[in-house]
């Protein structure tokens, strides 16, 4: 298969300077993780400058180095990564994985002949895991099992810094053995940038540190039985619109985590395979 039979052809993409609240709305409205950065918005001949995604705002919002600045001065070309990677239709979907895999992102802009065509994630690769033999093979040999765990009474700078040091996307929220919740980086974007906007400037530094992991964490988490395919974790995600899911034993224990990377990975055996 090629890039051009999963992409998606609709791109959501946003001007460089336009505010990060803007991104978020963005993101959050289309259920997306990233957004394409532009210049030019609106116009037919719009440059492609950067992609700006939930991790990226995160990362920025929590920082000492822009500690003093308030939301409104928080602009897409501040926290965007403008050092872009792309791919031709054309190309293989192996290709596509092994670019995401190297470079640790979720999702590449596909260009022809200096034109954006569309656009190719994580999400889409997910979508083509039915049947044979995605319905044969077990969880349980492609699941995550070095899990990165915080403590509900953790602060949530912590939890940012574990999820940046670490280049994961969430952490499981757990106490005395017991999954209590899950964090992630659209999670902590979020309460930050709230925070930030609630909370007066001079009052900030010393607040921000009182946040607790279970202040912003998801609860009911969904989580998979271990004996599941692959097949039943990707029919998850879509219908769930999630990208984790901790993976649980019999006796309900936690065991590992199934995420769309762990997906993609095996895609790539599949496409090196054939």
């Amino acid at each position: 298969m090629h890039i051009k039979d999963i992409m998606s052809k609709e791109v959501f993409d946003i001007d460089k300077d336009q505010n990060i609240h803007d991104a978020l709305k963005l993101m959050e409205k289309n259920k997306i993780s990233r957004l394409v950065v532009v210049n030019g918005h609106g116009r037919n001949n719009k440059e492609l400058v950067g992609i700006i995604t939930e991790k990226d705002i995160a990362s920025r919002l929590g920082s000492s180095r822009y500690g003093n600045l308030s939301p409104s001065h928080f602009h897409v070309s501040t926290v965007m990564s403008s050092d872009i990677i792309t791919v031709e239709s054309s190309e293989t979907l192996g290709k596509a994985a092994k670019l995401m895999l190297e470079n640790q992102i979720g999702g590449i802009p596909v260009v022809d002949e200096d034109k954006l065509v569309g656009i190719i994630t994580k999400s889409d690769f997910v979508k083509i895991c039915q049947g044979v033999p995605y319905n044969k093979t077990s969880i349980e040999d492609k699941m995550e099992t070095d899990l990165m765990i915080i403590n509900p009474q953790d602060r949530l700078v912590h939890a940012r810094r574990m999820i940046i040091d670490e280049d994961v996307g969430r952490l499981l929220v757990m106490n005395e053995g017991n999954l209590e919740g899950i964090i992630t980086a659209k999670d902590i974007a979020l309460s930050m940038m709230s925070f930030r906007k609630l909370v007066p400037d001079k009052y900030q530094s010393a607040r921000i540190r009182n946040l607790l992991v279970e202040d912003v964490m998801t609860q009911n988490v969904n989580t998979i039985p271990i004996i599941s395919t692959i097949e039943d974790a990707s029919s998850m995600m879509m219908n769930e619109e999630i990208s984790g899911i901790p993976v649980l034993d019999e006796k309900e224990n936690v065991k590992g985590i199934i995420t769309k990377t762990d997906l993609v990975k095996f895609i790539i055996n599949l496409e090196e395979a054939s």
